[in-house]
């Protein structure tokens, strides 16, 4: 059973698999819990769908560094260009395009 806590108009401000100081059981298909657990599902969503986008700017970036010599790719730790390559050829292979020369800015 979940455990809740709540502030003075009773809405929800957390929740916890184990009892805590101020808060309470509540039954897993309590429809306050379950709204609680949406909205919050759909902002980790929202900053995940970001932090994507933000990947990819870096990437683009790295690379105008590297093509402008200002860094090589050897210079970045081995596991950064490892991850590097793995996502450069997953990209190609799905044909995406540079997010600096335009459009697909998701993959």
């Amino acid at each position: 059973m979940p455990y809740v806590k709540r502030d003075p108009h009773g809405r929800i401000l957390a929740v916890s698999q184990e009892p805590a100081e101020d808060f309470v059981e509540l039954s897993a298909g309590d429809a306050a819990l379950q709204d609680y657990l949406s909205r919050l599902g759909i902002e980790l969503s929202t900053l995940q769908q970001s932090d994507m986008r933000l990947v990819r700017v870096l990437e683009d970036l790295i690379d105008l560094l590297i093509d402008h010599d200002v860094i090589r790719f050897t210079d970045l730790p081995l596991p950064a260009q490892e991850k590097l390559l793995e996502r450069r050829t997953m990209r190609q292979s799905l044909g995406a395009l540079n997010l600096l020369g335009g459009s697909n800015d998701t993959i």
